[in-house]
C-alpha cells in the first residue's frame, strides 16, 4: 500500500492547497493581557490570569537556552489550531498576502506567470494586458537581474522572486533579461499595476448545443467571470451546459452561492450554515439566474471540495442538473478568518454547510489529520476510484431529494453517472513521469528550442489543435528524455499510457505557445468523463 501511496500523480500539493481554502472571511483583532505569579515553588493561576501566556512567560525567563517568545507563540498556535480539525490554520504575516492574493481576484506586480527552470527565473508567460506584455516582455525570457542584481545561479525561491517583482502599484522595477537568438541582455523598466487573477480557466463550445466551462477555484471575480462566459456561450447557440468542477479546490461561500443561483428558479435552498457559536443561517436563490432551464452536467472528482461541493449539492438536492464523475472530497467546514494585530490571521472553523436536503459532506477527522488525509490516499488503494460498489454509505446518511432521488452524506458528493479513473492514467509508468515533472520538463525544453518554428507554422490555437501531431520521432525522443532522466524504460507501461502521454505533450507544448486556449480543448478530446458526459448529455431531455 505504501509503495502505491509513492506512485500517486501530482496529488499531495494539491491536496494540500485544501486547507488553503475558506469559506467566510471577516476581519479584526486579538489582543490578550497577563500576568504571572508565583508561589512555593509552583505556578499559581486563578481565573484573571491567562495560563498560557503565564506558561510562555515562565519559559521565556527561566528556560536553559535562550527562545524567542514570537516562535513559540507561533509554533503553540500552529499546534493548536491542527489539534480542532484539517482546515483550521495560522497563516503567518509573512505568509498573508501569499495566502490570500488567490482568491481576492487580482494583486499588484508585473504581471508574469513564471517558473524557476535550472537555478533560472523563467517567464512562462505574460499576462494580457498587463506591465510587462505592453513593454515587449515575452514567453521564454530568463530574468537575469532585478534592479542591477543578479539573480540567475543563486539558488533563488519562489518567494524571493514574488518579493522582487510584486510590489504596490505604481513603483518601478528593472529587469534584464536573456532572450534566445540574442547575444545581449535586454533591459525592461517597468511600472507595477493591478494584476487580474482568472478562476474560470476556459470557456468554449464542445458542440453546435454544448457549452462548456470550467472553474478552478471561487474567487472574488469568480461569478463575474462566469456569468461572462455564460452570456457568451448562449449567444453562440447553447442549450446545454457542462460546468467542470473537477480539482476545484474551493474558495469563498459567496461564490459557491452565486453560481449556484444561476441555475435555480426562485426561492430553492441552496445551502445552509450551523455551529455551536453560529446560528443557523440558510441562503436561497433569487429570480436572477441565467441559465435556469437548460440541460446541466456539472463534473466533479476526488478533488472537488468545498466551494465545488456546495454548488454540486445544491443542483443535486433540488434535482436541476446531472453530477457525473468520482465522489469528491469531502469538506463542508466553513472557515471564517480574522487577522491579527501584527498581520497574521487565523482561519478557524466556525460552522459546518449542508446541503438543501440536510447533508452535512464532511467526512470524518475524529482520527486526527494524518488519517483524515490517509483516507485520500486509500481511493487509489481500495478500488473507489474504480468502481461504485466499493464506496460503502451508511444507511443514517440516506437523504431523498423532492423528486425522489437517494442521495447521501457524511463524506463528498456521490455523482449521480460514475466515471472510474482510467488505467491509462494510473499506470506506475505515467504516474512517475508526472510525479518527476519529466512531461512539463521535456515540453518546456522543445517549446523553448522551437518557438519561432512553431508560431510561424501554427499561427493560432485553432490550429496548432487540428494540425499538430506528436509524431514517432517527437515521441520516442521523449521516452529517450524520460529514461535520461531517472524514469526507467517500460514497454508494458509505455503501450498502456501511449495516448494519454500523446495527449499531454501535445497539450503542453501547445499550452506553452496559446495558453489554455490551447490546453484544455486537446486534454478534453482525450477525456473519459467528458467524453461519457456528451454521450449521456445528448441523450437528456
Amino acid at each position: 500500500m505504501e509503495e502505491k501511496r509513492k506512485s500517486l500523480k501530482i496529488y499531495l500539493p494539491i491536496i494540500l492547497a485544501l486547507v488553503f481554502i475558506a469559506g467566510i472571511f471577516l476581519g479584526s483583532k486579538i489582543v490578550s493581557n497577563s500576568s504571572l505569579t508565583q508561589g512555593k515553588g509552583l505556578l499559581s493561576f486563578n481565573n484573571k490570569y491567562d495560563k498560557i501566556n503565564d506558561v510562555f512567560n515562565y519559559i521565556q525567563g527561566s528556560y536553559v537556552d535562550s527562545i524567542s517568545k514570537e516562535k513559540l507563540t507561533e509554533e503553540a498556535i500552529t499546534n493548536l489550531l491542527e489539534k480542532l480539525d484539517p482546515h483550521s490554520t495560522y497563516i503567518t504575516a509573512a505568509e498573508y498576502n501569499d495566502a490570500n492574493d488567490p482568491l481576492q481576484g487580482s494583486f499588484e506586480g508585473i504581471g508574469v506567470e513564471f517558473r524557476i527552470q535550472r537555478d533560472s527565473i523563467t517567464v512562462m508567460n505574460v499576462v494580457s494586458g498587463g506591465p510587462s506584455e505592453g513593454i515587449g516582455v515575452r514567453a521564454g525570457d530568463r530574468i537575469v537581474k532585478v534592479d542591477g542584481k543578479n539573480v540567475a545561479g543563486i539558488k533563488i525561491t519562489n518567494n524571493d522572486v514574488m518579493k522582487k517583482l510584486k510590489g504596490k502599484g505604481g513603483t518601478k522595477v528593472k529587469i534584464n533579461v536573456f532572450r534566445r537568438g540574442i547575444k545581449k541582455l535586454l533591459e525592461f523598466n517597468i511600472t507595477r499595476g493591478v494584476i487580474p487573477t482568472y478562476s474560470l480557466d476556459i470557456a468554449y463550445m464542445l458542440t453546435s448545443k454544448i457549452g462548456y466551462i470550467k472553474l478552478s477555484k471561487f474567487s472574488a471575480t469568480t461569478h463575474e467571470e462566469f456569468v461572462k462566459a455564460l452570456l457568451n456561450l448562449k449567444s453562440k447557440g447553447m442549450t446545454k451546459l457542462v460546468l467542470d468542477l473537477r480539482d476545484n479546490g474551493g474558495g469563498y461561500l459567496q461564490a459557491a452561492i452565486d453560481i449556484a443561483d444561476e441555475f435555480l428558479p426562485d426561492n430553492k435552498l441552496i445551502v445552509y450554515t450551523k455551529g455551536a457559536h453560529k446560528p443557523k443561517t440558510t441562503v436561497n436563490s433569487t429570480k436572477e439566474g441565467n441559465f435556469e432551464n437548460g440541460t446541466l452536467v456539472i463534473l466533479v472528482n476526488e478533488f472537488s471540495a468545498s466551494a465545488s461541493e456546495i454548488v454540486a449539492g445544491a443542483i443535486q438536492d433540488n434535482d436541476r442538473g446531472t453530477i457525473i464523475g468520482r465522489k469528491s472530497f469531502g469538506k463542508g467546514l466553513v472557515q471564517e478568518q480574522v487577522k491579527l494585530y501584527d498581520g497574521s490571521a487565523i482561519r478557524l472553523t466556525v460552522a459546518r454547510y449542508y446541503t438543501p436536503t440536510g447533508r452535512c459532506i464532511q467526512k470524518s477527522y475524529s482520527k486526527g489529520v494524518e488519517e483524515y488525509y490517509n483516507q485520500f490516499y486509500e481511493q487509489f488503494t481500495d478500488g473507489e476510484l474504480e468502481s461504485p460498489d466499493s464506496i460503502k454509505f451508511a444507511d443514517s446518511l440516506k437523504f431523498k431529494t423532492p423528486k425522489g432521488k437517494i442521495v447521501y452524506g457524511g463524506g463528498g458528493i456521490m455523482p449521480d453517472v460514475f466515471v472510474p479513473l482510467g488505467k491509462d492514467e494510473n499506470s506506475k509508468y505515467f504516474i512517475q513521469l508526472f510525479n518527476k515533472g519529466i512531461i512539463f520538463q521535456y515540453t518546456f525544453d522543445y517549446t523553448d528550442k522551437n518557438r519561432q518554428s512553431i508560431k510561424s507554422k501554427y499561427t493560432n490555437a485553432e490550429g496548432f489543435i487540428k494540425n499538430f501531431i506528436v509524431d514517432e520521432t517527437l515521441f520516442n525522443d521523449f521516452i529517450a528524455y524520460s529514461e535520461k532522466n531517472g524514469i526507467k524504460k517500460d514497454e508494458k507501461g509505455i503501450a498502456q499510457s501511449d495516448k494519454t502521454i500523446r495527449t499531454y505533450i501535445k497539450a503542453y507544448i501547445g499550452r506553452n505557445i496559446f495558453r489554455d486556449e490551447c490546453f484544455y480543448p486537446i486534454l478534453n478530446k482525450e477525456d473519459k468523463m467528458l467524453k461519457k458526459t456528451i454521450e449521456l448529455i445528448n441523450g437528456l431531455k
